[in-house]
Parts: C-alpha cells; sequence; structure tokens
C-alpha cells in the first residue's frame, strides 16, 4: 500500500491559494513518487495518513491545529506554537543597550503580519486584504500609528537608535534589531536555507537593496549552510522550513524562521524542490 501524507491548513486557507506555498510543489513531486497527499482545511475532518505536515500560515498556530496535528503516528511541525520574531531573535535592542550602529524596525508578526490579516477576523476584512494586496499602496496606512507594514519590503532602516522614536520601543507589534547586513562584491546578501528533515538547500541572495527578499533580489547562487544553521533548525523544533540568515563577522546570524515558506514559479526553484523534498524519505 502507498504512502499517505496529509497537509494541515488553516481552515480559512483557500485551495487555490495553496500553489503559493512551496509544499504545494513539494506535494507535487511526492505525488509522482506514488504518495498519496490530501489537503485538509481546519480540524474538524480528519483523514488517516501515516504522517501530517502542519501547515497553519500564522505566527501563532491555535492549540486545536497542534492537538489535531498530533492525532497522526507523526506530526512534522506538530509542536511548534509560535514563531514571533521576538522569540527568535538574538539581535533585540532597546534604548538603554548603548548600541550605535545602524538598527531595523521589523514587524513582530512572521512576513509583517500579512497572514493574520489574509486568514483571521470576518470574511469581509479577508476579503478587503486580498484587494489591498493587488494596490500599488496600503489604504490601511491611514489608520494607527505608524508604521505599518505592508510587506517585508516596507521594514524600516534607520541610522543609529537616536532616530528611532521612543514610542516605538513599546509597541507590542514591532522588533526593533541591531541592523547586521552582510555584503559581497557592493551587494546586500542574504543565505536561504530551505530543509525537510534531514536535507536541505541553501541559496545565497544578493541585492542593491539592504532589504534582501523576492521583489529585490538580483543575483541567486547555489552555497553550503552553516552547520549551527542546521543545529538551529533542531534546537528549535523544526523539522520543516526557511530559515534566513547573514554571516557578519564570519558568524551566521540567524534573522528569521519561517514554517510556512513560499514559493516561486521558475525552473531553478523547480529544481531545488526536487532535493528539498527527498528530505521527506526519512519519515515515510
Amino acid at each position: 500500500m502507498s504512502k499517505s501524507i496529509a497537509l494541515v491548513f488553516h481552515e480559512n486557507e483557500r485551495n487555490r491559494d495553496i500553489p503559493s506555498f512551496a509544499i504545494w510543489h513539494l506535494a507535487q513531486i511526492w505525488r509522482n513518487d506514488g504518495v498519496r497527499v490530501h489537503y485538509l482545511f481546519g480540524v474538524k475532518k480528519h483523514i488517516p495518513a501515516d504522517l501530517a505536515i502542519l501547515h497553519v500560515d500564522l505566527t501563532a498556530v491555535p492549540k486545536e491545529y497542534t492537538d489535531f496535528a498530533k492525532r497522526y503516528p507523526i506530526a512534522l511541525n506538530g509542536n511548534l506554537r509560535n514563531i514571533s520574531k521576538s522569540l527568535i531573535s538574538q539581535n533585540r535592542i532597546n534604548p538603554k543597550d548603548g548600541y550605535e550602529g545602524r538598527v531595523i524596525v521589523k514587524s513582530e508578526l512572521n512576513f509583517a503580519g500579512r497572514p493574520e490579516r489574509k486568514l483571521l477576523g470576518t470574511p469581509l476584512s479577508r476579503k478587503a486584504f486580498r484587494i489591498a494586496c493587488r494596490l500599488p499602496f496600503d489604504p490601511l496606512q491611514i489608520l494607527g500609528p505608524r508604521p505599518r507594514f505592508k510587506s517585508p519590503t516596507d521594514y524600516i532602516i534607520r541610522e543609529n537608535i537616536q532616530s528611532v522614536p521612543r514610542v516605538w520601543f513599546d509597541r507590542k507589534d514591532l522588533l526593533i534589531e541591531r541592523f547586521l547586513p552582510e555584503k559581497q562584491d557592493g551587494l546586500y546578501c542574504l543565505r536561504i536555507y530551505h530543509f525537510l528533515g534531514n536535507r536541505g538547500v541553501c541559496i545565497l541572495w544578493k541585492s542593491g537593496n539592504p532589504v534582501v527578499n523576492s521583489s529585490t533580489v538580483i543575483k541567486r547562487q547555489k552555497v553550503e549552510v552553516h552547520p549551527e544553521i542546521v543545529s538551529l533548525t533542531k534546537s528549535m523544533g523544526f523539522d520543516y522550513g526557511k530559515f534566513d540568515y547573514v554571516m557578519h563577522d564570519d558568524k551566521p546570524v540567524l534573522l528569521d524562521a519561517n514554517k510556512t515558506p513560499g514559493a516561486v514559479d521558475t525552473a531553478a526553484y523547480r529544481d531545488m524542490c526536487s532535493e528539498w523534498a527527498k528530505g521527506i524519505r526519512a519519515y515515510l
């Protein structure tokens, strides 16, 4: 009998949005290898499977989802409840630290809080969010205290801590960190480690923009992952996901940890997924 995998999504996630996640690409590979893959939305319906992958695209996962995942013999990321940046960051600062270098202001929530706006609230608010994503500006910027981030591209870099308004340090929705860039040939770098179990692929992105992401990257190359980052995935309880880091003063600095990484539809990305997907063999 063929093996089977249950992918557990939030009840408000839409089936047509799933291809925007890396897990969809991996699932296509597994299906081609003869593995049955079930998409589950919410916790009301249980379909037996050999393992589950908890794929709730929220910074803080509701307990009913982790409880549901534990009904399966193996639950990847089944114990990950919260990936708030303040729980992950080792670079957070406050005005009393005496730090004099550049700083970066981020959203406390994963991916600038977009997953929360997409999945939580009312049907009307979720629809409004999807419409706002297609606009060249964020209409919600007129509401509430600034800054409000539409995406990580909007994160703010300041020359020193004195140029950050003191009131921002009291806000629970913001994280203020030391800005510790890696640069090569005049370009800012970001190392992205995609992993599943004991298999992974690390890609180095380069950009002229200090906030390096898929919209600003201009060069990509495959590199070896730093062993300390591999160790971090295990110590932090991640079975599957994506870690963003830089090398600063010859040491790896973790910037972001994501348990529901997104995807791009390119030949290079599909080739990477072919290697990434092999990590499932350790569990099936």
